[in-house]
């Protein structure tokens, strides 16, 4: 297999920032909808969506093989959201479907709502409670994700094994939306 050349580079190069600028947009919408639940008092962008992209040898066989950079690949949006009350979880997922249901109409960018994962914090403590459920039904039977401890525990909040939201991770969020600048 040849090397890629430095069109592929750089064309792969301007995939890769254009997806970013799609998933930039993606968070935009999500947290307008996210807006709307009057338990939302804020919603953040961190991740690396959030920043510049950096150069790194990816997963990409062809750029791997032949140890050739390109930018940091953007696979999903990370949202952290953070809500006085866990019971509107269901009308938070429905938001987030319906946000990248309308960036899909409107721009004809595509992003699936499991590609935009919703990290719901408890106010004043920034203490992680666990991720937005993003099947169906919560929990699902016969997901391997559902058996985590305490999945689905609280309806549509899913949880990860072994996970933990380290607390640098939203140091340099982006404020999309805060309840208390609202008023």
């Amino acid at each position: 297999m040849p090397e890629p050349t430095r069109r592929e580079v750089a064309d792969q190069d301007a995939y890769l920032l254009r997806r970013q600028r799609e998933f930039r947009l993606a968070a935009e919408y999500v947290a307008r909808y996210c807006s709307r639940v009057p338990q939302v008092l804020k919603v953040a962008l961190f991740g690396s969506v959030r920043g510049a992209l950096w150069a790194e040898v990816p997963r990409f066989r062809e750029y791997r093989r032949a140890g050739v950079e390109v930018l940091h690949e953007c696979k999903d949006v990370d949202l952290a959201v953070w809500l006085t009350d866990l019971g509107c979880l269901r009308e938070l997922q429905k938001a987030r479907s319906r946000a990248v249901n309308e960036l899909l109409r409107e721009r004809g960018i595509g992003v699936a709502h499991h590609q935009v994962d919703v990290f719901i914090m408890e106010p004043g403590t920034d203490r992680y409670l666990g991720r937005l459920c993003v099947f169906a039904k919560c929990p699902k039977e016969g997901r391997e994700e559902c058996l985590a401890p305490g999945c689905g525990a609280t309806p549509w909040l899913a949880q990860h094994e072994d996970f933990a939201l380290r607390p640098e991770a939203l140091r340099t969020a982006v404020l999309l939306f805060d309840r208390s600048a609202q008023t």
